[in-house]
């Protein structure tokens, strides 16, 4: 029955690069590269794209692709002697042959794991071994779930210490439309003021200039309006306490080389991260972190989401 067809394409995207395609009964879909085992594309039942993906965005080693989702890991920011936002979204991640499976309580069929190991070529910049796995699925309504496990597998008893962020660029109609609900009144650091602490003040979330913050001890939803186009992205989260609001505006958007110089108007950055607070794993030890987003027809207002949608009652 085309019901039980299991919607996972394995095919070549830009560049010849290897990207898988899972696709929903209902006509959703998601693109996820190897490269950075990164999601690039997000669709609803109607083939509208949910994610932003820059026409600039290159497709070339040893640079992140500009959209989509980029996984954050062993560090958000720029810090010490790594580069901008860890090495994983840079790596080429393999895809699990044995996955674990969904527990039969589930209807999901279009998902892939990924995993990516250490390299000695990484152990010399990050002396540490780990082994990352990311499970990105597509629930039967449409909704994307990331899921990301880490472990310590040094075997010198030595532990590591990580930070972590899900990128995810939302794709939205007018920047200047759009607010973000659900961090009102949050501590929250300013990376545009050397991450100064501040506590947010409005009501809710707009933007009418360049925003680099980092909002702590988050709620495990968030929600992004789109008021032209009467959307409302819902983010669930797991495993990750803050929250970075991110959108570069005009000056930045022309100095970088993979983003058009107006494209900053359709997109917003709200990922569910862990940065404040480092996780230190001892060997043998695991983390795991989770979103969920769905996308909602507006208007709606944080915590008015019909229950049943909660991420822990699925």
């Amino acid at each position: 029955m085309s019901s039980e067809k299991v919607h996972v394409e394995h095919c070549k995207g830009v560049n010849g690069l290897d990207k898988v395609i899972l696709r929903e009964i209902r006509g959703c879909s998601a693109e996820v590269y190897l490269y950075g085992g990164q999601v690039t594309s997000w669709k609803n039942e109607l083939r509208e794209e949910l994610l932003f993906l820059s026409s600039k965005a290159t497709f070339k080693p040893h640079k992140a692709i500009r959209g989509g989702i980029p996984i954050c890991f062993p560090q958000f920011g720029n810090i010490g002697s790594l580069e901008q936002h860890g090495f994983a979204r840079n790596r080429v991640w393999s895809v699990d042959p044995d996955p674990p499976p969904f527990p039969s309580t589930t209807s999901h069929r279009a998902f892939i794991d990924l995993i990516l190991g250490h390299s000695e070529e990484d152990v010399k910049i990050w002396p540490h071994r780990y082994e990352c796995r990311l499970r990105v699925a597509l629930g039967p309504g449409g909704d994307l779930m990331l899921t990301s496990r880490i472990r310590n597998t040094n075997t010198d008893g030595k532990s590591f210490t990580f930070t972590f962020a899900y990128h995810t660029y939302f794709f939205v109609t007018d920047i200047s439309e759009v607010r973000v609900e659900g961090l009102e009144t949050l501590d929250y650091l300013d990376n545009l003021k050397n991450r100064e602490r501040f506590t947010e003040q409005g009501d809710a979330i707009t933007f009418e200039s360049e925003v680099d913050k980092i909002y702590l001890s988050t709620p495990t939803k968030i929600a992004i309006l789109d008021h032209e186009r009467k959307r409302t992205f819902v983010l669930r989260k797991d495993g990750l306490p803050d929250a970075v609001v991110w959108n570069p505006w005009d000056k930045k958007a022309k100095a970088m080389a993979d983003f058009g110089d107006d494209e900053y108007k359709h997109m917003l950055c709200v990922e569910a991260a862990c940065v404040e607070k480092p996780i230190t794993l001892k060997p043998g030890e695991e983390w795991r972190g989770r979103q969920e987003i769905s996308a909602v027809p507006s208007s709606y207002c944080s915590g008015q989401l019909d229950p049943q949608r909660a991420l822990f009652n699925r």
